[in-house]
């Protein structure tokens, strides 16, 4: 299992910690000057690849797995799936959390053991969501016993509690109490995707003591303008995966209309470099395609 990494600088500059246990590796990340920028990947090569960029973490897009199945996200249909993908980045050296939706189950203790599954393979976070497949909310004492159970089962997996209150359900007034009661059920982190407006935000970073992770977009705050606010955390969500499927696509078509296309894509010996590098030496392999 990997649930280290090296005590170098991604470690320093520790902020405000809170007291108790020692902290995981990964909870550090979480504390220090500035928040944890989380890249979201959707396999091996991903998430390696972003490793080696020097991101202290990666996050999984439950999109991208999703996706790469040919399965609909957030339908809850995809545990196999995110279970060997968290088994296949548990073989690397870099430290990743898994989001697996609503916990694939409305039986808390399912829900533990998926959190069990996951940190056997490696995982040092996990996130679970309240939004459902119709748009709405799970009541908020059921998403709550699924928290609780999570960290009985593991008390050093960091688990992240998503409420959707600013995504398709659309019941913002609902965003403060469900994150009190998140955070009192033993929740490491909170996540509210859908929130940017900067007033708010700053609003949940004083009445709430654990980190507060928003989902970073394009048309919202910097990281550096969430950084003043007082974000902890910013994931990327599908962000990463739909951007490759775009440049797939981009320069699929230009091959084929005649158009130049992008020579920073990465070698052939690049890509098996990076599987290497975590899994040890490999067989020859075939020629480069």
């Amino acid at each position: 299992m990997t649930h280290t990494m090296h005590e170098s600088g991604h470690f320093e500059n520790v902020r405000s910690a809170p007291a108790g246990p020692a902290l995981t590796p990964f909870a550090r990340l979480h504390h220090k000057t500035g928040p944890l920028l989380l890249p979201n990947a959707w396999d091996y090569a991903s998430a390696a690849a972003l490793a080696a960029e020097g991101f202290a973490a990666v996050g999984t897009t439950s999109l991208g797995v999703a996706a790469a199945a040919g399965l609909p996200d957030g339908a809850g249909v995809t545990v196999e799936a995110t279970l060997a993908l968290a088994r296949r980045l548990g073989e690397g050296r870099f430290l990743f959390t898994v989001d697996a939706e609503g916990g694939f189950s409305d039986d808390a203790e399912e829900v533990a053991e998926l959190a069990r599954s996951l940190y056997e393979a490696g995982a040092a976070g996990i996130n679970i969501e309240d939004g459902r497949a119709d748009g709405t909310l799970a009541p908020m004492g059921l998403h709550a016993a699924k928290i609780a159970a999570c960290k009985r089962a593991v008390p050093s997996l960091f688990v992240n509690a998503r409420t959707d209150t600013h995504w398709a359900a659309r019941q913002e007034d609902e965003t403060a109490t469900r994150l009190a009661l998140y955070e009192q059920s033993g929740a490491d982190g909170v996540f509210v995707p859908g929130l940017s407006d900067p007033a708010g935000i700053a609003e949940l970073t004083t009445a709430i003591s654990v980190p507060l992770n928003i989902l970073y977009t394009p048309t919202g705050p910097t990281l550096s303008e969430l950084t003043a606010l007082g974000v902890r955390r910013v994931s990327l969500g599908s962000l990463l995966y739909r951007s490759a499927l775009a440049a797939a696509v981009t320069t699929a078509t230009a091959v084929r209309d005649g158009r130049p296309t992008d020579p920073s894509a990465p070698a052939y010996a690049e890509v098996q470099a990076l599987v290497r590098a975590g899994r040890g030496p490999a067989g020859p392999g075939p020629g480069p395609v």
